[in-house]
Parts: C-alpha cells; sequence; structure tokens
C-alpha cells in the first residue's frame, strides 16, 4: 500500500514553515516586503528546491523573486541552522500567481452573476 505523505513532501512542508519564519523574521533585511511561501517541491534526491512565492504587491514581484534569489546563500545558511538535514538543499524562488488568477477568476464569475 502506497504512502499518502511522502519523506519528500514533508521535508518540502517542513521547509516551507522554516523559510517562512526566516523571511519573517528578516524581512526588513531582504527587502523582500509582504510574501508569502505558497509551496516548495523538493527534488528525490534532496539537493534542490523550488520555493513558490505570493507577493502582497505584485508590481514589485520581479523584484522581490530578484532579491530572494540573490539571498539564496544566506537563506540556505539560517534555514541549515534551523532544519537537521543531512544535505541542505539548494534554494531557487518563484513567482506563484494563483492568488492573482485566483481572485481575477472570482471576479470574473461576480461580474457574470450579476449580469444575469
Amino acid at each position: 500500500m502506497p504512502k499518502s505523505y511522502s519523506r519528500i513532501q514533508r521535508i518540502g512542508d517542513l521547509i516551507q514553515t522554516a523559510l517562512a519564519e526566516i523571511l519573517q523574521a528578516h524581512a526588513k533585511d531582504l527587502h523582500c516586503g509582504m510574501t508569502t511561501i505558497t509551496s516548495v517541491k523538493v527534488s528525490a534526491d534532496l539537493s534542490f528546491a523550488k520555493v513558490y512565492v505570493s507577493v502582497l504587491e505584485d508590481e514589485k514581484a520581479v523584484e522581490i523573486i530578484a532579491a530572494l534569489n540573490k539571498a539564496t546563500k544566506f537563506l540556505r545558511y539560517e534555514l541549515a541552522n534551523t532544519v537537521e538535514l543531512r544535505v541542505t538543499p539548494e534554494l531557487k524562488f518563484f513567482y506563484d500567481d494563483s492568488v492573482v488568477r485566483g481572485s481575477r477568476i472570482s471576479s470574473l464569475i461576480n461580474d457574470a452573476l450579476k449580469k444575469q
């Protein structure tokens, strides 16, 4: 019987929680503003992690993602001190626009319902 929640998913969730705390503690130093880590996808060998980030200010999303990718060495160091893993994965940050798309779809549905 296959496991419904794999070790890689648990490690991704652990990294997501730890990075959220690190970003909250160092938000001003990293110039990342109001960011939310929406998900973390960890590779099978645990050497690489894609971190998906949602940004409150959409017009600054490119700048914030660039700032986070520039600070990956610092964030990886802090992550290694927070989470006990044999190998701390390399981090790569990506913009997650699912919240923006969701709100746009919701507003389109609301507009369509008002027209009926």
